[in-house]
């Protein structure tokens, strides 16, 4: 069973959800791949873990240090697994490249980048640090103004 949790962020609506102990999705609610592998038997309901991630985004939209963030469960390929660790190490302020994940992977940028966009927890798990080639704002699945958005919030060069 999953479970769901809106959260109003101040750059639009987005849902949460849960296997009931981790969360396992984070969404603009307009996104591109909303709620990929969402269960259809889904229910509302108010667990720790949404509460932990709504402290969590509160802290990170008010430009603070988040606390501690909740348990994480990414459902992905070995290869989308695999990217998505990767990003959970762009430290907040910094940005890497397509090109550059993909070198460390062994990888095609193209390829990263399809593991990017279907990345289950946006913001937690930081696919806005990743940038096209020279630093281009390209590929954010919850639209490039959120991108840039979030990006000067953590003080990265745009």
């Amino acid at each position: 069973m999953d479970y769901i949790c809106p959260y109003a962020s101040p750059l639009g609506p987005m849902t949460m959800t849960s296997d009931g102990t981790a969360l396992t999705g984070l969404w603009f609610d307009d996104q591109a791949h909303f709620a990929a592998g969402l269960s259809p038997d889904h229910e509302l309901r108010d667990l720790p873990v949404f509460a932990r991630t709504a402290a969590w985004l509160d802290a990170y939209f008010r430009g603070e240090n988040p606390p501690e963030p909740p348990r994480i469960c990414l459902r992905g390929t070995p290869f989308q697994s695999a990217v998505w660790e990767l990003l959970l190490s762009i430290p907040r302020g910094e940005t890497v490249t397509y090109g550059q994940l993909a070198h460390m992977l062994g990888s095609s940028a193209r390829a990263v980048g399809g593991a990017v966009s279907r990345n289950p927890v946006s913001i937690l798990v930081p696919c806005h640090r990743v940038v096209g080639a020279g630093g281009a704002l390209t590929g954010y699945a919850g639209g490039i103004e959120r991108k840039t958005a979030l990006l000067r919030l953590e003080n990265a060069s745009v």
